[in-house]
């Protein structure tokens, strides 16, 4: 079966890390893969056996119309066009929906952030009225569903697959380090502005301790940067930019904190259980409600209440027994997200757009 996935580019990101990974585990299972990309960028190593397809350059110049315009010429050619299309990302889902319908393609599109996450009226147009003309729409909460059902569309629950393998060896020496993670351009989606305030006068009272923000963006790092120096904490709240090698930064630190005003499925926390941190995170819409179950494999925390975050990062800094036990049973809850079992999800999918022979 011939499988080609969409996204606008490989540069870092949840989705995209996710469609790497997921690539990877379906090329070894011998589907003939590709990635097609409208941007430059390419932060995760891909099999060598995926083909890897770059329609990065041409006319027009507005961007959605050249990407538009590309994969009509890329798909005009038989020889190019896959049995299914799996796209990822809203606007490149609008893409990919409009030309895989000139040419009579199956086509599943994948959604990463809840519908709460209003977006441009590019976005409020594809899920309105373009996202019924795909196949599936695959969503990674039960919370979206019923709204995307209730836009005439075929949705299936599709949770991320971890993306890192679980520690079996969980007795790493830790640094007293916090760590977020995300988007730096993206602080007010991921709370890192209310993460620096509430953050502050806990690091103040533990001089041992640090909070390290991985992610790039200029824009927000300068905006972050001053509300650092405002609260003076700058020997304590450390910036490292995007960081390719996330599975051993998060085995060096103790404590992971999400501190998001709202989420899809969050990656992110998944693959910090997995690595054994004392996770904690507020309990947005949505996701982390799916993955922690609070004081048992990380503590959930009343959804943007300060005072509360404050309380239970307090605990997690102060008590390593109760960091030791939340590390230990959040590695354990993670099976159901294993690339495994999410991989054979997606497999039924293709087959169930398949002809019955």
């Amino acid at each position: 079966m011939k499988i080609d996935f969409i996204c606008s580019s490989l540069v870092g990101g949840g989705a995209e890390r996710v469609l790497v990974n997921l690539a990877n585990h379906l090329e070894t299972k011998g589907y003939n893969l590709s990635i097609i990309t409208f941007n430059p960028g390419d932060d995760y190593e891909i099999s060598k056996n995926i083909s890897r397809i770059r329609l990065h350059e041409g006319k027009p110049k507005n961007h959605k119309l050249r990407s538009a315009n590309n994969l009509i010429k890329y798909y005009k050619e038989k020889n190019n066009r896959p049995d299914i299309v799996i796209s990822f990302i809203t606007e490149t889902n609008l893409i990919s929906i409009l030309v895989s319908r000139l040419y009579s393609l199956k086509i599943i599109c994948s959604e990463h952030i809840t519908f709460l996450q209003k977006g441009n009226y590019i976005t409020k147009f594809t899920r309105n009225f373009i996202y019924r003309f795909a196949n599936i729409i695959t969503v990674l909460t039960s919370f979206d569903k019923p709204f995307y059902e209730g836009k005439g569309c075929k949705v299936v629950v599709m949770p991320n697959p971890c993306t890192f393998i679980p520690l079996k060896n969980n007795t790493i020496n830790r640094k007293n380090v916090i760590l977020a993670i995300g988007n730096l351009n993206r602080y007010h989606h991921k709370g890192f502005d209310n993460l620096i305030e509430l953050a502050a006068p806990i690091l103040k009272s533990n001089k041992d301790w640090s909070l390290k923000i991985v992610g790039g963006g200029e824009k927000g790092l300068e905006v972050l940067s001053k509300l650092v120096a405002a609260y003076n904490v700058n020997d304590q709240i450390i910036f490292t930019g995007f960081r390719n090698d996330i599975n051993k930064v998060m085995q060096e630190s103790s404590v992971f904190i999400l501190p998001s005003r709202f989420e899809g499925l969050p990656m992110v926390l998944l693959e910090a259980m997995s690595q054994g941190m004392a996770c904690i995170a507020y309990d947005c819409k949505t996701g982390p409600a799916d993955i922690i179950v609070h004081q048992e494999n990380g503590l959930l925390i009343n959804d943007q209440d300060m005072k509360d975050m404050q309380v239970g990062l307090t605990q997690l800094l102060s008590d390593e027994k109760l960091r030791r036990n939340l590390s230990v049973k959040a590695i354990n809850s993670l099976n159901k997200y294993s690339i495994e079992n999410v991989g054979r999800l997606w497999e039924d999918l293709f087959k169930s757009l398949q002809p019955l022979k």
